[in-house]
């Protein structure tokens, strides 16, 4: 494990986190000898930047607010890690958990730190992140039981080559589970015990959830267009042709809305087949 984390770089992507930054870098530190800290200063105003170099962490900095996402692909391009570890900056995360991430590296390309339930802040957001992880389940055909922590371990050239995906503002951690798992990577599911962050989030349920329901669906059509396509393709055809059944029966002939919610499906069907095809070809151009 120490040889792993010698490996790793640890990214923690902050704004306006002064309160709890450097009792984090310290705690890390402590934890293993780290390849490197890193702490990526997001246009923080109240000295977090400050705070996380006396604690000895090397400071990037953005001259303004960017978004979480933006912080995190700043810290990839600059890491020189092998692996990473990706940390919030708010106090939630386990430092002693950090090892157990890591320490499956040598057999995952993507290790995620999973919350129990007990875990998230309030009802609202445990329903919310429930609903999520079940549609990112059935899109992906895989078991996800945690699809937005942000605490994860990862190969750092695996990261990379999902990049140019990955939003500036919260869905980094979204982005990246559906990412590795449609492009075939391995990908473990680590418990964690997530404590009580320190501030206040800047996620809003609302409008950060559609953004992320949003998310799923751009990630899937890029990987398996097909998941999405189908169902709808079906379910519109199965509609068609119930109508167009009882029209025959009730009025001895096909309505043209039976026919137009035929033809839909139809038309969904194909464009989805055509996106199965792209979505084929990108995958060998880049394995190639």
């Amino acid at each position: 494990m120490p040889e792993l984390a010698s490996l790793t770089s640890v990214l923690i992507p902050a704004y306006n986190e002064s309160h709890s930054v450097r009792e984090l870098v310290h705690a890390l530190k402590r934890e293993a000898p780290w390849h490197e800290v890193i702490v990526i200063d997001d246009g923080s105003t109240d000295g977090t930047g400050e705070e996380a170099e006396m604690a000895g962490a090397r400071v990037l900095r953005h001259p303004y607010n960017k978004g979480n996402g933006a912080a995190v692909k700043t810290g990839l391009r600059g890491a020189s890690g092998t692996h990473i570890l990706i940390v919030d900056a708010d106090g939630q995360h386990q430092p002693h958990d950090a090892l157990r991430l890591v320490a499956h590296l040598d057999q995952f390309e993507l290790v995620v730190g999973a919350r129990s339930d007990d875990s998230q802040a309030s009802w609202s957001r445990r329903l919310g992140n429930s609903l999520l992880n079940r549609i990112a389940s059935y899109l992906t055909g895989q078991s996800i039981p945690d699809l937005t922590s942000g605490f994860r371990a990862a190969r750092r050239d695996c990261m990379l080559e999902f990049i140019h995906l990955f939003p500036n503002g919260f869905s980094t951690p979204t982005t990246s589970t559906m990412s590795f798992i449609r492009a075939g990577y391995s990908v473990r599911f680590e418990p964690v015990v997530a404590a009580q962050r320190q501030g206040h989030s800047k996620i809003r349920l609302g409008s950060d959830g559609a953004r992320f329901v949003l998310i799923l669906l751009k990630v899937i059509t890029i990987f398996s267009p097909l998941r999405l396509f189908v169902p709808i393709s079906a379910a519109l055809f199965a509609g068609g042709a119930a109508y167009a059944a009882w029209t025959i029966a009730t009025q001895a002939h096909v309505t043209n809305s039976s026919v137009l919610l035929i033809l839909s499906s139809i038309v969904i069907l194909l464009i989805g087949l055509i996106s199965e095809q792209i979505a084929s070809l990108r995958s060998d151009g880049r394995r190639s």
